[in-house]
């Protein structure tokens, strides 16, 4: 594990008392929500949040720093251009979707 500055004024122990429990939930929620996409029918790839999250889920066990703003970078759309047309879409996706490939002609 990484070494990491020292800055939260609780111990270990206080976060822990503090915490587990809300992130035990939530870690619950995780793992119900990729258990229901085990279980769901029919063919289909996965999708780029399905893709997005379990990159993050990952990121949470490498032990390595700043896992917060990685899982971020990961859920987070940087691009600053504003897509052609807003057609089907209801709002932000909530992770990165894949720039779609060129059909290759010139028109």
């Amino acid at each position: 594990m990484t070494q990491v500055n020292a800055t939260c004024p609780m111990t270990r122990e206080q976060v822990v008392n503090q915490y587990f429990l809300e992130h035990r939930a939530k870690l619950l929620d995780i793992a119900a929500f990729l258990d229901r996409l085990d279980r769901t029918q029919g063919p289909g790839s996965a999708d780029f949040r399905e893709t997005a999250m379990k990159e993050a889920v990952r990121i949470l066990i490498d032990g390595q720093p700043q896992r917060a703003k990685r899982v971020l970078d990961i859920l987070s759309d940087s691009t600053t251009e504003l897509p052609q047309s807003a057609h089907g879409m209801k709002g932000a996706s909530g992770a990165v979707r894949p720039v779609a490939a060129s059909t290759g002609g010139a028109k």
